[in-house]
This record gives structure tokens, sequence and C-alpha cells, in this order.
């Protein structure tokens, strides 16, 4: 595991045509990140936005790279782990060698908002819970576990309807309206988690099925689109994406058509 995350470093270090990383990523999830700093403005907070990346480490958005294609996603042709334990020795290799700063040095200079995934949360579970033990002010949006130390807002897919967009871009959604809520000048206050609950009740809704049939062709269309829009996505959260937009399709029918579709990427 060593030596091929470093041989992938090598490669990224070697690259040409490198941009800011504001620049490189695309999709939904991405344009909502990107105004997660105006949301932290309005708040008052002074914020700095960081991307944790797969084939980076932890890294200011304002910092450049090259274009290139790494997930810690399993079952997907550009994973670059096939386990949990797996994602989290990469994750620390590549924080030994490109990462800028680790998430507990971020938590010493001022509160932490992070946005992570289930597949990113496990790799990066070690650091999570270095910051933890700092003892500032720290909220997860999304993760897989409740940490000590750190207050967590789990995925709520009642709130799409509300927030808009896809489950693929439900979290920072979620942080960003949660910022909306923080009128105290503090990012886990008793007051702004009272009010994001009493938000979060009045608005919630049960999601409603009422899907149309689809082609496998047009199936197979939107999974080789969402893949080149959100990198790294998983086949759950594909099928997730694709019936929040009222699209029916039975769970290994569209198992067999992934495989299909990432085969003729």
């Amino acid at each position: 595991m060593k030596d091929r995350s470093a041989a992938w470093r090598e490669r990224v270090e070697k690259a040409s045509n490198t941009k800011l990383l504001s620049e490189l990523y695309r999709g939904d999830h991405w344009t909502q990140a990107r105004r997660l700093t105006a949301a932290a403005a309005k708040a008052r907070f002074e914020a700095e936005l960081w991307v944790a990346s797969a084939g980076l480490g932890l890294q200011p958005v304002s910092a450049s790279a090259p274009a290139y294609a790494a997930t810690f996603s399993t079952r997907h042709a550009d994973s670059v782990t096939a386990s949990t334990a797996d994602s989290a020795q990469w994750w620390g290799h590549l924080q030994e060698g490109t990462g800028r700063k680790t998430l507990e040095e971020l938590g010493r200079q001022g509160p932490v908002l992070m946005v992570l995934s289930e597949v990113y949360a496990n790799a990066m579970k070690a650091e999570i819970h270095a910051l933890a033990s700092v003892g500032g002010e720290v909220l997860l949006v999304g993760g897989v576990e409740e940490i000590p130390g750190i207050q967590r807002v789990a995925s709520n897919a009642g709130l799409r309807r509300t927030l808009g967009g896809t489950l693929t871009s439900l979290n920072v959604r979620m942080a960003a309206s949660w910022l909306e809520h923080c009128e105290d000048g503090r990012l886990t206050s008793t007051a702004t988690s009272d009010s994001w609950q009493r938000w979060t009740s009045d608005v919630a809704e049960p999601e409603r099925y009422n899907r149309t049939p689809i082609s496998d062709e047009d199936v197979m269309a939107f999974i080789k689109r969402e893949n080149a829009s959100h990198p790294g996505i998983s086949r759950s959260r594909l099928l997730r994406a694709l019936r929040d937009g009222n699209q029916a399709c039975e769970q290994s029918r569209f198992a067999n058509l992934y495989i299909r579709a990432m085969g003729e990427r």
C-alpha cells in the first residue's frame, strides 16, 4: 500500500496542466460546496474551504492539481482501495506525503464543519477521532457514527424536497442550512441546535414514491453522466439519485446495468 501511494504521489507531482481545485471539481455537490463559504460569512465566520481527496489528501481549494480520478468508493473503476481498512491506510499515506494539514491542526485553529459521505468518513476515521480530542467546536454533517467531542447531523432524506437538488448534494445543502441557523456566532451552540431541530421538524417530509419506468439505455446513460459529474459516487447513492428523480429501477437490475455502464466508459 505504501509503495502504491508513493507511486501515485510521484505521478501527481510530475503531471502538468494543473488547475486550482476550486476550478477542477464539477457537479452539483461542488457547486453547493463552493457556496458554503458565503453561507459561513453570513453567519459571521471567517471560513476557508478544504477538500478531502482520495488522490491528494486534505487540501485547500486554493491548491492546484492535475485532473485525476480517484475515490474510496469500492466496486468503482477509479477506486484506490478494495476495503475500508485499505482506505484508512491509503488516507494515512496520502496525508504523510501530500496533505497540507490534518483535521486536528485545523481544529486547533478554530471551529470545523465537515461534510463527509460514509466511505470518506470511514477512510478518515482515525483523523476524525484525533480532531474530536482537541475539544473545539466541530460539526459533522453526514458521516457514519456518533463520536464523543463531535456534534453530528446525520443525512436526512426528508429534507430533500425543501433543500432541493439530489441526494448526492444533500449533505452539503444541509450544512449550508445549518449555517443559516447560526445566529449567535457559534457553530454548535444549544441555540443553533434547537433552531435547527425546530426547523427540520416543521419541513421534513417522508419520501413518496410514484416513479416512472426507465429503459436500460437511459439507466446506463444516467450512470455514466452522474459518474462523470460526481467521481467516486457509490452505486447505492446512484440508485437513490435515480429514484430521487422519480425514475423506477429494481435494485438487482440496476446493479447489472451499473457493471455494464462502468465497463463501457
